[in-house]
């Protein structure tokens, strides 16, 4: 029973992130719709099931981090913090907005919650494996969580991250690829093919392990097996619809990077409710 009782709240928090981006985006005119659904159940269950951290202390030394490696799907990440307490909700609607902190990238020196500031691709990784390298060294007991596009990891740097990860057999590494097959130029597999993107990431030296990334009960269950290897980083590669939860959004590249209009925001929250 208290496991479905979990699952019923992460299934409304993650609606409520849902129904939270649409209202920001479409208040902002502007960002980016697809990518930022597409991850809402990582998202969801990484700060709501998952995590140490502390709204009350954003800077404690001994928290769980998370970097958003695909920072222009800031949105997400802003409805999580949101909701988990480190901000006021009425702050997401000045989103992409003069003066405001929350721009269209996450900016760590502003936004408590935020453990990196990203947005350049493969730099968010880098920082994560950086982040990781510090825990082995300090020995402390933190794990850091990484969230990736699958357009990103065109990005040459990406690799050279994904080599010292495993360089350094950093087990405290948890990253997810959030595999929805679209980028902002059209389908991942026609601009620059990934696959076998499994083969490619164990070739690296990373445990590896694939699921339905909008599915709470296999992110749960991926999670806990990467806590458990040992001397090696994990991946979890979460097949994912881009626009999720929006029917006329879901896998339609053209909302890779476009705000809804009012009319469209209030189809879409209607879908939502």
């Amino acid at each position: 029973m208290g496991k479905m009782i979990e699952q019923q709240k992460l299934e409304e928090t993650a609606k409520q992130l849902r129904r939270d981006i649409i209202a920001m985006l479409v208040e902002a005119g502007s960002g980016h719709p697809g990518g930022s659904l597409s991850a809402v159940e990582i998202l969801t269950y990484l700060y709501f099931a998952e995590m140490q951290i502390d709204p009350q202390n954003p800077t404690w030394s001994d928290r769980d981090r998370f970097v958003l490696s695909k920072g222009h799907a800031a949105p997400v990440l802003y409805a999580a913090l949101t909701e988990r307490g480190f901000f006021p909700r009425e702050e997401l609607f000045t989103l992409r907005k003069i003066d405001s902190r929350l721009q269209g990238h996450p900016d760590m020196k502003k936004i408590p919650g935020v453990d990196m500031s990203t947005g350049s691709l493969g730099q968010g990784i880098s920082a994560a494996v950086g982040m990781g390298l510090a825990g082995k060294l300090d020995q402390k007991a933190y794990r850091v969580f990484a969230l990736l596009g699958d357009g990103e990891i065109e990005e040459g740097q990406v690799w050279e991250a994904a080599m010292a990860a495993a360089h350094y057999q950093l087990d405290n590494l948890i990253a997810f690829l959030d595999y929805n097959g679209l980028q902002i130029d059209g389908p991942v597999r026609e601009v620059m093919s990934p696959e076998p993107i499994e083969d490619k990431f164990r070739a690296f030296g990373w445990h590896v392990e694939r699921i339905n990334g909008h599915s709470f009960t296999e992110i749960a269950a991926a999670v806990e097996t990467a806590k458990r290897v040992e001397d090696k980083p994990s991946m979890i590669i979460a097949d994912t619809v881009k626009g999720k939860g929006v029917s006329f959004m879901e896998n339609q590249v053209g909302w890779h990077g476009n705000a809804p209009s009012r009319e469209q925001a209030e189809k879409a929250l209607v879908e939502l409710t």
